[in-house]
């Protein structure tokens, strides 16, 4: 972000209780702090830590930055769905500002000069994995909870989302964004969205220590292996299934699988199809792009101008309304079909 720093902290001071910035020996420390929201990203909290990053990368003080969340239940939900929602219905600036400045975050926090070290403890979802899936050292726990699950409310996965998904080990990322499942601990190592796993009863100490001891003696203090993942006697079906060109013959391979007694297989078709069509026929489409992208920032650029798009149309706010603003799980998405999708809209995404 450009300009002074203390003026951008100065601007941003609306978020100073939503973002706590500490100083702990040789560490700066980033604290969300929205625990009855699960830390929930507004725009003046990215901001705020956009500003501190300024004023802590040529900060002699500071030798690593270390982030993590209030509450115990997780680093992050994601992002604030109720404000984005409310800009969908109106003229869609406020969100495209929000996204503006969130993913420049997620490509600063990428590039950042120093140790950047995030504790996915917990749940970290959506905008929580743009702020610690893109740093130099992630931590994840037994408590871990990391999804990228736009298509439940008809958005397609941001936040340099499709960025990781697209580089998972085979077709683990198309399933994951999908299906909007959920990685624990050893599935988000494996898929390349966390690098270490310690404990939750040692993550405080783990932290902490970064104050005064150098981040390679700390990991080797404190990290273990993880415990094992669901990956391993799903992948080669996965892989199977998710290599297909199309959501229609995607679905249609888990069902002819499912007919075969493979229960996973069932279940992963029944969640596609509760999705939004059009969410999920943009976000194929956007990972298959995204493959071949050269950088974090050109699938941020291609990321702003699909959900640029999505702000326009009718499944976001339908999506947010039925999860969390009425909470009756049933949305009526627009069109409510697959087939209904044409491939000029889906296209218009990335106009």
């Amino acid at each position: 972000m450009e300009g002074n720093p203390a003026m951008v902290l100065a601007a941003a001071d609306d978020a100073d209780d939503a973002v706590l910035l500490s100083k702990q020996g040789r560490s700066g420390r980033i604290t969300l702090n929205r625990p009855r929201a699960i830390n929930a990203l507004t725009h003046p909290m990215v901001l705020r830590i956009d500003a501190a990053l300024s004023a802590w990368e040529y900060d002699d003080e500071v030798a690593v930055v270390v982030l993590d969340g209030a509450g115990g239940r997780g680093l992050c939900a994601g992002g604030d769905i109720r404000a984005i929602r409310d800009s969908a219905l109106a003229d869609g600036a406020a969100a495209r500002a929000f996204w503006r400045d969130e993913y420049r975050l997620n490509a600063r926090i990428a590039r950042f000069r120093k140790p950047f070290v995030a504790a996915m403890d917990g749940i970290v979802m959506g905008g929580g994995v743009g702020l610690s899936a893109h740093a130099g050292t992630r931590i994840v726990t037994e408590r871990s909870r990391v999804a990228m699950p736009e298509v439940g409310i008809g958005f397609v996965p941001d936040v340099g989302g499709t960025y990781l998904l697209s580089r998972a080990p085979g077709e683990t990322g198309t399933h994951l964004a999908l299906t909007a499942d959920a990685m624990a601990a050893a599935d988000a190592i494996l898929c390349g969205f966390a690098d270490h796993f310690i404990p939750s009863a040692r993550l405080a100490a783990f932290l902490d220590s970064l104050a005064g001891t150098g981040l390679p003696d700390a990991v080797r203090a404190f990290a273990e292996p993880a415990p094992p993942g669901g990956f391993g006697d799903t992948r080669e079906w996965i892989d199977a299934c998710y290599s297909a060109d199309t959501v229609e013959e995607i679905v249609e391979r888990l069902s002819r699988l499912a007919d075969t007694g493979e229960l996973a297989a069932k279940e992963a078709a029944r969640r596609i199809l509760g999705h939004s069509p059009t969410a999920l026929k943009v976000t194929l489409r956007a990972l298959r792009r995204a493959r071949a992208l050269a950088s974090l920032e050109d699938v941020l650029d291609q990321e702003y101008r699909v959900s640029s798009v999505a702000a326009t149309g009718p499944d976001l706010p339908e999506g947010v309304r039925a999860q969390v603003v009425d909470k009756d799980r049933s949305p009526r998405w627009t069109p409510d079909t697959l087939a209904a999708v044409t491939d000029a809209e889906v296209e218009r995404h990335f106009a």
